[in-house]
């Protein structure tokens, strides 16, 4: 897929683009930790620290997850919001959740609270990214109706569980996610890890079981594309 040595190393940085983008992408892109990519750039003769890898899916995770929410077209005007419980150092959080039509993820926040206050925090976050859209579709939490009337009294706003299976499936990704980690150490790694973590799979994992296997190979392809152009233009 992706050839380990075709882009020149980065400034102060021992290793070229290409690895660090290889990386960043198998932590992202498969249910791995931080060891089992190390391992596998072992296989291929690349020695080095887990701990090396921890860094650049820190410092470079948000890099391409920017490139890829910039490079995204418009969503439609039709989104799904939903939160679910993340426990974190045996506090309870909660991690809220916005969706396309599709499925794919917009926007995720994590926050202490499910209340009023909570759900204008969120809604002014990605209505600011990603504009106002025609419905609305959420459960029956009070709050979302609340914080709508505030900031979007216009706004069509269906809430019955029945029509919001989309986000509640996009959760399923974070707790196999959060499983294999052993759990989330912090909010901010939390939050930090789901903001690019989303974003990747929003291109590498297009809804098969709506294309054919030419168009499936097709979109595949230009996924690996459009990262090789990311890992290209990254800066130190």
């Amino acid at each position: 897929m992706f050839n380990l040595d075709a882009f020149p190393a980065l400034k102060g940085c021992r290793f070229p683009r290409s690895i660090i983008g290889y990386a960043v992408w198998a932590y992202h892109r498969f249910a791995m930790i931080l060891r089992d990519v190390e391992d596998l750039l072992a296989a291929q003769g690349i020695v080095l620290s887990y701990e090396t890898i921890r860094d650049w899916v820190n410092k470079f995770g948000r890099y391409f997850a920017g490139k890829i929410r910039r490079g995204r077209p418009t969503p439609n005007d039709k989104w799904h919001l939903d939160e679910c419980v993340v426990k974190i150092n045996g506090k309870t959080y909660w991690l809220w959740r916005a969706v396309d039509e599709n499925g794919d993820t917009l926007d995720t926040l994590l926050q202490s609270r499910r209340n009023t206050k909570a759900a204008k925090r969120f809604f002014y976050k990605f209505f600011k990214r990603w504009g106002m859209p025609r419905v609305l579709v959420t459960d029956k939490l009070g709050s979302y109706g609340a914080a709508k009337r505030e900031i979007a009294p216009d706004l069509e706003h269906r809430q019955y569980k029945g029509l919001n299976n989309r986000a509640e499936a996009s959760h399923r990704h974070t707790r196999r996610r959060e499983k294999i980690m052993g759990r989330f150490k912090s909010p901010r790694q939390a939050q930090r890890f789901l903001s690019a973590h989303d974003q990747v799979a929003a291109i590498f994992r297009p809804k098969r079981h709506r294309l054919s296997a030419a168009s499936f190979r097709h979109a595949r392809a230009d996924a690996f594309c459009l990262w090789n152009d990311y890992t290209a233009e990254m800066r130190a």
